[in-house]
């Protein structure tokens, strides 16, 4: 049995490619607090992260390049994973680890043996001397990769989030990656020399010339009450130092129930988000005539004016489509240092979206410097790339690459019909 599972971990092949609370009240430096939504899960004393944070937040914010999420070249390593893991689900599978016992270099006993065990059966782990108790080095590495492949900063502590994402069936993981075999090959048929590929489980957006990932940027997707769309455009141009309308979502869950609490502590909430608010007319209202506790609210217009700390940042990517969704900038920089970054309204924000504009430009005569440029101004321009780039929203939560490397993510919006313990890490 050991012998077996030893050979399905070495034909799996465990190569990595990296991939992939509350504000203060009426704080008007907190980066637009009323727009901003909760993270990860809280932490307590039992669950202290005995590694750099720092580490964590530039590893999440700074994804390398590897290999492009949709080419032609994957459809082997996917298929060959479909077998392995059906392999694996004929023999069993794997154990669950209990979630309240966090686990990291030095620990020993039974857990570590169990770990140790589901660490081979994948492949993770390939030093092997027998099954031994200890968390050593070896382990240490091959937490760091499994936490890789599944989307993860690699750590190589073992801790809550980790274990879920290990106890994960294997029946589960065989079907995601059936399911997503048909959504690879359906959008290899379809992919350009060069677009934008925004993988929205992953959070992350590629890129992609003559089959190449000539940058790829972390991202925060639509929470799941808001979610990302799935979907196929182009862009059609570029703001920068944008005006931004509020969509009705945002008015009605955000803007207004923020702007009642500041209107009950005598703050006009309008002078504090540098915006206007005019009727359907397009006439300019004076803030002061404002009744917040009116439904008259929701049939007025807010627009927030560029600004240091505008929701959109200092540019926006629009794509013509009609669910009103587009790429951005965003002031809250920080997000993209979190793990889990299903945090906006249904936009996707963009991590280092400097770069990516400038590459979208570079037929106009455009360049890093050039939108650095702009960026300083702070001056308002509207510019169409004068040959058309496809953007592709797509949903992959499980494809290989050449290298062999197997990669899952969060089946962040249920759409794999698969076990909930897929979504819940």
């Amino acid at each position: 049995m050991l012998k077996r599972r030893k050979m399905i971990a070495i034909a799996i092949g465990t190569v990595v490619v990296a991939a992939s609370g509350s504000a203060r009240a009426f704080d008007s430096s907190d980066d637009n607090s009323w727009m901003r939504f909760g993270g990860q899960y809280g932490s307590d004393g039992d669950w202290q992260q005995p590694y750099d944070r720092g580490f964590a937040r530039k590893y999440e914010s700074q994804p390398a390049r590897g290999y492009p999420t949709v080419q032609p070249e994957n459809i082997a390593p996917l298929k060959i994973a479909i077998q392995r893991y059906a392999e694996i689900v004929s023999k069993g599978g794997w154990r669950k680890l209990p979630k309240k016992y966090a686990l990291k270099v030095g620990n020993s006993g039974p857990l570590v043996k169990q770990l140790r065990e589901r660490l081979a059966i994948t492949g993770d782990l390939k030093v092997q001397s027998g099954f031994f108790n200890t968390f050593d080095y070896y382990v240490e590495q091959a937490v760091k990769r499994f936490q890789k492949r599944h989307g993860l900063t690699p750590t190589g502590y073992v801790d809550k989030t980790t274990i879920m994402a290990l106890n994960v069936p294997a029946s589960s993981r065989l079907r995601q990656l059936r399911t997503n075999l048909v959504r690879l090959q359906a959008l290899i048929r379809n992919r350009a020399k060069k677009y934008i590929f925004v993988n929205i489980p992953a959070a992350q957006i590629e890129a992609i010339e003559d089959g190449h990932v000539v940058s790829r940027h972390s991202g925060v997707i639509g929470k799941t009450g808001r979610q990302t769309p799935i979907l196929n455009s182009y862009v059609s141009r570029i703001s920068f130092n944008p005006y931004w309308t509020v969509p009705p979502t945002v008015l009605r869950k955000d803007l207004v129930p923020k702007a009642r609490q500041y209107a009950r502590h005598g703050r006009d909430i309008l002078s504090v988000y540098h915006m206007t608010a005019f009727d359907r007319k397009g006439r300019k209202l004076d803030p002061r005539s404002i009744d917040w506790n009116s439904d008259d609210v929701y049939n007025y217009i807010f627009r927030q004016d560029p600004w240091e700390d505008n929701s959109m940042g200092f540019v926006k990517i629009h794509f013509p489509n009609k669910y009103a969704v587009f790429l951005h900038d965003t002031p809250s920089k920080s997000v993209f240092g979190r793990n889990f970054r299903a945090d906006s309204s249904g936009c996707v924000r963009v991590q280092n979206i400097q770069q990516l504009v400038a590459w979208i430009l570079r037929d106009n005569g455009w360049t890093n410097e050039r939108v650095a440029e702009i960026k300083r101004s702070k001056e308002t321009l509207n510019v169409r790339p004068k040959k058309r780039i496809p953007v592709v929203l797509a949903y992959l939560t499980a494809w290989a690459t050449p290298d062999g490397m197997v990669q899952f993510r969060r089946d962040v919006y249920g759409r794999d019909n698969v076990d909930v313990t897929a979504s819940a890490y």
